[in-house]
């Protein structure tokens, strides 16, 4: 019996690394775009290098999109690509909405124009909850995004359910609320504080200059809910879930249990540098995931000190020498 197809967007991201690797735990063919770059960026996906097959191609271009899709055939496909910072968003509206929104769009119809059925997962964001009308968000809870990425994820998620009704396409959006690791980007705050620790032990830094402490988020293991994703698309039917672990955590606290880890006073190293505030701010963000553990059996595995306390640990260890996730 021939493997299953498989085929990532974002591969060399944080998710897509994950996921890869469950693909291949669950023996999947994996196929991995990535984007034409003048450096390297494959270092969460170094280990698993030589047991998959990385396709160069881009979400803002829909020829290659077209030609990549046709050639694998894949049998389901995971569209974690996009321009991910919530933040630089703000600074780069138009691309981000070409290669998060959009992208999506072209992805899709590659899939329709090339007659390729397959099951397609569309990573979807809290962020499309933004200014939330209720406490905790579901899958019925209305979308008000407050960031240009946040209205990408919303066309994406809206773009995906049209081709689902138009076409009879088995497309799922994941909802999934803040998910952190070592392998989290440095520019994400979560990931940010724990290599400050890091840093400061080693003596390298002695500052680490933040936004708004007050704002909370539903944090959350990575690769718990890469292994969502992959249960949506094992569904008999297509259907959109949240992904949550139903707690939430201000940065503040995130600071508290984070220097804690180390032993360290957060106080004496913080500043608050207004360059890290967003022009219109989410302030809380609270998700439940009763439908994904009902019908997927889906719960999350790692909880909140649990996970600052494994990037901590990492980020402690991790030397000087090594080359950074970026």
């Amino acid at each position: 019996m021939a493997k299953r197809k498989a085929f990532i967007t974002g591969i060399t991201g944080q998710d897509g690394s994950y996921l890869a690797e469950i693909l291949l735990e669950k023996d999947y063919e994996v196929y991995g775009m990535v984007r034409r770059s003048s450096s390297f960026n494959t270092a969460r996906i170094d280990h698993i290098f030589g047991d998959l097959e990385l396709v160069f191609g881009d979400l803002s271009d829909g020829s290659s999109l077209n030609q990549l899709v046709r050639r694998i055939r894949p049998d389901e496909v995971y569209n974690l690509g996009a321009q991910s910072h919530v933040r630089v968003s703000f600074d780069i509206p138009e691309y981000t909405a070409d290669a998060t929104g959009m992208g999506t769009l072209r992805l899709l119809d590659a899939l329709r124009e090339e007659g390729v059925k397959c099951r397609f997962y569309e990573a979807g964001s809290s962020e499309m909850f933004g200014q939330a009308a209720e406490t905790p968000q579901t899958e019925t809870t209305p979308f008000h995004p407050r960031s240009p990425y946040g209205v990408s994820k919303v066309f994406g998620y809206w773009i995906t359910r049209n081709y689902r009704e138009a076409y009879a396409m088995y497309a799922v959006n994941g909802i999934l609320f803040n998910h952190e690791s070592p392998r989290r980007g440095p520019t994400f705050v979560t990931r940010k504080i724990t290599r400050a620790i890091g840093a400061i032990l080693r003596g390298e830094q002695n500052e680490l200059r933040l936004g708004n402490l007050e704002a909370k988020r539903d944090w959350g293991f990575a690769r718990d809910y890469m292994e969502g994703a992959w249960r949506m698309l094992q569904a008999d039917e297509p259907d959109d879930y949240v992904l949550a672990t139903g707690e939430t955590h201000s940065v503040r606290e995130f600071l508290d249990a984070a220097f804690g880890c180390a032993g360290l006073d957060w106080n004496e190293y913080v500043t608050i540098d207004e360059r890290y505030f967003r022009p219109a701010e989410v302030d809380l963000l609270l998700g439940d995931a009763s439908k994904a553990m009902q019908k997927l059996g889906w719960e999350p595995a790692v909880r909140f000190d649990e996970l600052v306390r494994m990037m901590v640990d990492h980020d402690r260890e991790r030397r000087q020498t090594e080359e950074h996730y970026v």
